[in-house]
């Protein structure tokens, strides 16, 4: 009897500011040609850099699909390698999108906690990368309140024990899209390991 694929969604975001091409997104199409493996159905969305999108699309893609993990992958200016984040934060939302728009109320839910940390052990992750001599990661606990941070409070406000934010740098940073895809396929693995024990 075939075994029933698990269902991974990845999101990368779309261009915004000095991002012509977001990196997050060139990694994601990457990690959707490598695959996650034959008992995996990976799905891969580009999220535009904009508040209500992620407000109304982020939900969608959950109801939609039912996924066993989400992961959503960011582009940040200060990385130098992959960066895990354990948490995300409601508050300080005050830097406008794509189309000039912030919450009014500077949140991501209105009533909800300050922040939420992934119930994945991303220092276990982290480790695990690290020791593999193939790719180095660092845990982070800001992703920095923009539609990052934005994006991650709003998916683990659905379900905080299958959700996990992974930031890559810049593509000049050394790294290329196909290492930095190679990276983030490993620890998306390693999340699906850690999920199902």
């Amino acid at each position: 009897m075939p075994t029933t694929k698990r269902t991974v969604l990845v999101t990368g975001f779309g261009p915004f500011g000095v991002h012509k091409v977001n990196a997050s997104w060139v990694v994601v199409q990457h990690v959707a040609k490598l695959g996650l493996g034959d008992d995996v159905c990976l799905i891969v969305k580009e999220v535009p850099v904009a508040y209500k999108s992620v407000k109304t699309d982020i939900p969608l893609l959950w109801s939609e699909f039912n996924p066993v993990l989400v992961i959503h992958v960011g582009v940040s200016g200060i990385a130098n390698t992959l960066t895990l984040e354990q948490i995300a934060h409601n508050d300080g939302y005050f830097l406008d999108d794509i189309n000039d728009y912030h919450p009014e109320n500077n949140k991501c839910v209105e009533g909800a906690e300050d922040t939420i940390s992934s119930e994945i052990n991303m220092q276990l992750i982290c480790d695990a990368v690290n020791n593999s001599d193939k790719f180095t990661a660092v845990v982070s606990e800001d992703a920095g309140r923009y539609l990052c941070d934005y994006s991650y409070f709003t998916s683990l406000y659905i379900d905080r024990t299958r959700c996990a934010f992974i930031h890559v740098p810049t593509l000049d940073k050394g790294y290329t899209s196909e290492e930095l895809a190679q990276g983030v396929k490993m620890a998306i693995l390693l999340m699906l390991e850690q999920i199902s024990s």
